[in-house]
């Protein structure tokens, strides 16, 4: 059955054709919709790593291959080194035209992998690494990881505990610190903000980094087709922001004049209801917290622009 991408995505210039058809993913799964739209910009001469994680496990099931490009399974830790020689091999065969994507989750990027990336911008590998970010070990049982949220619940942070009680780490501000080519932070929620950014990731002569959240709704507590619009959720009431950094300056591309309200986004999922009101303000302190430095650099570097970018779901 044909898939009228640009009428289910209200995106633009989004090519019809599928290189990424017939996974096993979880119903909603924001991972597979991540997957699938930046494959679908990049096109069939790309090549694919993907690590020991939700996208291996859903794409790679024999006798069925969800990737109708070049993939390839790499280590949990080695997305990134793998990306670096699959890059190498494309520059030393001569071959034009190609991209070296990976795709890997929050565990085996902001944990497990981040040796391997940091050693892949210090060399400036022309690669792209895309972090589906549904911000714990979901593959494996729902474990916390470095970008679960704080408050949290996971299997190794019950809400009988709290949640989790960690802040999640903030990889966007980790990769620009590199002074990498290009990084960016998208949602699966504001669909051509994300297909924008990886069309311009395709451009760089360089190593890209684009940090996309993408909700779970096994481990996030939520129906499956809540998915685009809880991820859309979360940047409005500014637990997650749209921005991008090149040439060592930063650039905010949705600048909310105020929040949409926290606590009917939260107690929406069930990851977050053992919350009480005293928990949701201290969330929403450490959000404002954030937003005054994320604002401040914004306005310290880039005094001229002060427009959102257009967002096809705004």
């Amino acid at each position: 059955m044909s898939i009228d991408t640009k009428k289910a995505f209200g995106a633009r210039d989004l090519s019809d054709r599928e290189f990424f058809y017939g996974h096993k993913a979880c119903a909603g799964c924001g991972g597979s919709v991540a997957v699938r739209l930046a494959l679908k910009v990049l096109g069939e001469r790309t090549f694919t790593v993907v690590p020991a994680g939700c996208m291996s496990a859903v794409g790679f099931i024999f006798p069925q291959l969800a990737f109708t490009s070049n993939a390839i399974i790499s280590t949990f830790a080695g997305t990134a080194s793998m990306l670096s020689g699959v890059s190498a091999a494309i520059r030393a065969l001569g071959i034009k035209d190609a991209h070296a994507v990976g795709f890997a989750g929050d565990g085996a990027t902001a944990d497990i992998g981040i040796q391997a990336l940091s050693g892949a911008i210090d060399r400036r590998d022309k690669i792209i690494y895309i972090c589906y970010d549904n911000e714990a070990y979901m593959n494996t049982g729902v474990q916390k990881s470095g970008l679960t949220p704080l408050g949290a619940r996971t299997t190794t942070t019950p809400a009988t505990g709290g949640g989790s009680a960690a802040r999640k780490k903030d990889m966007f501000e980790i990769v620009a610190a590199h002074g990498i080519d290009y990084a960016a932070t998208a949602s699966v929620g504001y669909v051509q903000d994300y297909i924008n950014k990886v069309n311009k990731a395709r451009t760089i002569e360089g190593t890209s980094y684009i940090h996309v959240l993408a909700p779970c709704p096994t481990g996030w507590g939520t129906e499956p087709d809540e998915s685009i619009e809880i991820a859309k959720e979360a940047v409005d009431c500014g637990l997650w922001y749209l921005a991008e950094f090149e040439n060592s300056d930063y650039r905010l591309n949705r600048k909310p004049k105020e929040f949409a309200p926290l606590e009917p986004f939260l107690k929406r999922q069930g990851r977050y209801r053992h919350l009480s009101a005293s928990d949701i303000e201290t969330i929403a302190r450490y959000r404002d917290e954030k937003w005054r430095r994320i604002r401040r650099w914004d306005s310290q570097l880039n005094q001229d622009t002060h427009q959102d970018a257009p967002l096809a779901s705004s």
